[in-house]
């Protein structure tokens, strides 16, 4: 009984403190970012057409492999189809055909993600500006992969731990 009660006591103060996972972007990862060419409805429409027809190279940039040279190989190895894929979205919205993709150092606004502020700077990342690039954007991690585009499938080799269940495991 005493133990029920030890666990328990430290199952509410963990609660009590970790409303929810924090996800901390590490020193070493490389973003994705989509920017949509402004504000406007028809724009940040095409800004998520744009993601959606990504989601499947985005996955295999991410979970191909998961180290960063290879990740980094596989986004230098991807951008033309990364271009056809944004071109053949933007021909079938008939929007407007001017993008840019770069991939290497790029310039990202501070953010604020899930509590966490997140510095303006200078990151590596793979960028895709959609015309005046003047409006919100989408963006995530490449590496290590935390970008889920499509939250159905998790990737195989990211071990999830509950620190929860682990306290109640050494003390029960």
């Amino acid at each position: 009984m005493k133990k029920l009660l030890v666990a328990l006591t430290i199952f509410i103060t963990i609660l009590s403190l970790n409303k929810e996972d924090k996800i901390i972007i590490p020193k070493e990862a490389i973003r994705f970012r989509v920017i949509a060419s402004s504000n406007t409805e028809n724009d940040q429409y095409i800004k998520r057409q744009v993601v959606k027809d990504l989601n499947t190279e985005i996955k295999n940039l991410s979970f191909k492999n998961n180290t960063l040279e290879t990740t980094r190989t596989n986004i230098k190895e991807s951008i033309p189809k990364v271009k056809t894929i944004v071109n053949n979205t933007l021909n079938r919205l008939n929007a407007n055909n001017k993008f840019f993709v770069k991939y290497g150092m790029n310039y990202f606004p501070q953010k604020e993600y899930q509590g966490i502020v997140y510095e303006a700077g200078e990151y590596e990342s793979l960028v895709i500006t959609l015309g005046d690039g003047k409006g919100e954007n989408f963006w995530c991690v490449l590496f290590p992969p935390l970008c889920l585009l499509d939250t159905k499938e998790k990737p195989e080799n990211i071990e999830y731990k509950s620190f929860v269940k682990e306290i109640i495991d050494k003390y029960l």
